[in-house]
């Protein structure tokens, strides 16, 4: 049977490539190689999966970004690293939210692409 066994890769553009790799490299650790980062499955922590998700045209779960997609990274330390991003020009959206899957919080990358950031528990 045909059928898609897992996310290949996530792509989408931006203003300054250089720029927002440096930051993504220094703010969140992501290794920017030649063609991007690769996570392995390995790294992903016992209860990580990944979701695709649709969402609705009129929703307002990616604002205040204006894009039609948003990222969601598995992390280690949610809060860690949401005052990482803000001491280095990530804008934060809301406050973190904690489910019995895990907690969550959101921010703007220096070009308003919004991200979620998920801890599993």
């Amino acid at each position: 049977m045909a059928k898609v066994l897992g996310l290949g890769g996530v792509f989408f553009k931006a203003k300054d490539t250089k720029k927002l790799s440096d930051w993504y490299h220094d703010v969140l650790g992501i290794d920017m190689g030649e063609y991007g980062a690769s996570f392995k499955p390995e790294s992903m922590p016992e209860k990580g999966y990944t979701v695709f998700s649709l969402f609705k045209q009129e929703t307002e779960y990616f604002a205040p970004s204006k894009q039609e997609y948003m990222i969601n990274f598995v992390v280690d330390d949610l809060l860690g690293l949401l005052i990482k991003i803000e001491a280095n020009g990530g804008v934060i959206c809301g406050k973190p939210e904690e489910y019995d899957y895990g907690k969550f919080g959101w921010f703007l990358d220096p070009e308003g692409n919004k991200v979620e950031l998920w801890q599993p528990l």
